[in-house]
């Protein structure tokens, strides 16, 4: 059991049945009344995230979490496909989970596979990946007044990204996981 007084960022609790993780929270002490514990919460099967006030002391049970390196192999149309590079174990995680996140990852990068309760539930990638940009359109001179400006590019992930106009096909660009957003030539 985990009591509100032991929450730390990160931590996954399981609150009416449902799996959450502590983003943010904060310990409130009114001049009047019992003190109690702000949160939000990202809940792991969807991604929603919502505010929930708790009681101060109010016990949760503990969902034990574990991260391990693993190595994106492929996916299928229906899971991602995963081997762990320590045991050669393979996993399939649902496509469905990893959506956002599977247009930044290429076959056979590395990347840290979140379990909870020992079950696959997510995945965290690096905050900035390195790719080729497998189809633009040619930059004009001109285009703008002040000489910069962006255009849409398809990565080789078949991720899409604004990039800036001198950015061609074939040229390797850096971008925020995160974001979405490009950051610099690779």
């Amino acid at each position: 059991m985990i009591s509100t007084n032991q929450f730390k960022n990160g931590n996954h609790i399981e609150v009416d049945g449902v799996i959450f993780k502590i983003t943010d929270f904060q310990h409130v002490k009114p001049g009047k009344g019992a003190a109690f514990v702000r949160t939000k919460l990202k809940r792991v099967n969807d991604g929603a995230v919502i505010d929930k006030t708790f009681r101060a002391g109010e016990k949760f049970r503990s969902v034990r979490s574990e991260i391990r390196k693993m190595q994106y192999l492929y996916r299928d149309g229906t899971d991602a496909h995963f081997m762990d590079v320590e045991t050669f174990e393979q996993m399939g995680i649902p496509e469905g989970l990893l959506t956002e996140r599977l247009q930044w990852m290429m076959e056979n990068d590395e990347v840290e596979v979140l379990s909870i309760d020992e079950k696959p539930s997510d995945i965290q990638l690096p905050t900035a990946v390195d790719l080729t940009v497998a189809e633009t359109e040619p930059g004009v001179k001109g285009d703008t007044a002040s000489g910069g400006g962006t255009k849409p590019a398809l990565l080789e992930t078949g991720a899409r990204v604004m990039v800036p106009l001198f950015v061609d096909i074939g040229d390797k660009v850096r971008v925020d996981t995160r974001s979405g957003e490009y950051l610099s030539r690779a």
